[in-house]
């Protein structure tokens, strides 16, 4: 009689059982993201137990008088467009690579993936090191190549800075979609592209007709990782400039974190955070919804 109550359709137990995670999940994620967002209505210095109501006064200040907002915004929607259309692209033809038949291509995966477990503010160290204007890496390369003329103080440049953190991100970064695409394409059929080749296709022909689409869930899931890894970036970024110079590597995370911490502003930071879950979710959403329709 206890194992049928046990099993009996809509038996408490069941929900027992998910108790334990439920309790973590609204305490550590849901509770937070609400109180953050009823926070960005007030003004509040994060010590003073009185907070002063101001309503959408935090958003409409961020939108019309915080031009280092404006800025964040404007290089994390910069930094979206850089890794859909470069990591992304790197990350796919690396995997199409290592998914042939080579000597020595499960060292070649490792040492692909190596940077990818490595933190952001050690990449962060490496790159600086490179980045480093009379003994740096780059510096030597410039010179053995007779191009040492060139500006080189690509972190304390306003015009380089933002790309230059991105390529050291970038280096870092594609490992993990490289997997995953490299996964991907293992659970193709061989059969299909045999067919494709016996058919006439070109390897051209084979990769958009065959490969690419057979790659559909697997590009939706790397898509959505990465974007939000994008809105979220912050350690190599802080590591690196600070969000400096002039703040022209300022992103959502970095100014939040300075709003925040930095000036005691919790009511603006938290505005900033909301705007981060809204804008991810504007982008996410609508592609995952589409793409899992088709």
């Amino acid at each position: 009689m206890k194992t049928k109550r046990l099993e009996a359709p809509g038996g408490i137990f069941r929900y027992l059982f998910l108790l334990p995670a439920a309790v973590i999940y609204l305490s550590v994620i849901v509770f937070p993201a609400f109180y953050s967002f009823y926070l960005s209505f007030f003004k509040w210095n994060g010590i003073n137990p009185n907070k002063i109501f101001v309503g959408f006064q935090n958003y409409i200040q961020l939108f019309t008088q915080d031009q280092v907002f404006l800025t964040a915004l404007r290089n994390n929607i910069i930094w979206i467009v850089l890794t859909v259309c470069v990591t992304v692209t790197i990350s796919l033809l690396l995997a199409l690579l290592v998914n042939q038949q080579f000597k020595g291509r499960t060292a070649v995966r490792g040492i692909l993936y190596f940077p990818y477990i490595l933190s952001g503010v050690m990449v962060a160290i490496i790159w600086s090191w490179v980045y480093q204007p009379q003994l740096g890496l780059l510096k030597g390369l410039m010179d053995a190549v007779g191009i040492a003329n060139i500006s080189t103080a690509w972190l304390s440049n306003p015009s380089t800075a933002l790309l230059a953190v991105f390529f050291a991100a970038l280096w870092q970064g594609v490992g993990g979609p490289m997997t995953l695409f490299l996964a991907g394409l293992q659970t193709i059929p061989a059969d299909l592209k045999e067919a494709a080749f016996i058919d006439g296709a070109s390897k051209i022909q084979t990769f958009f007709k065959v490969t690419l689409p057979m790659l559909r869930e697997t590009l939706v899931i790397v898509l959505a990782t990465q974007i939000i890894a994008s809105m979220k970036v912050y350690d190599v970024i802080y590591a690196m400039t600070g969000g400096g110079p002039a703040n022209s590597t300022q992103t959502l995370s970095t100014w939040m974190v300075s709003q925040t911490f930095t000036f005691s502003n919790f009511g603006m930071g938290t505005a900033i955070s909301t705007i981060m879950v809204a804008v991810m979710m504007i982008i996410i959403v609508p592609y995952v919804s589409l793409m899992s329709k088709e």
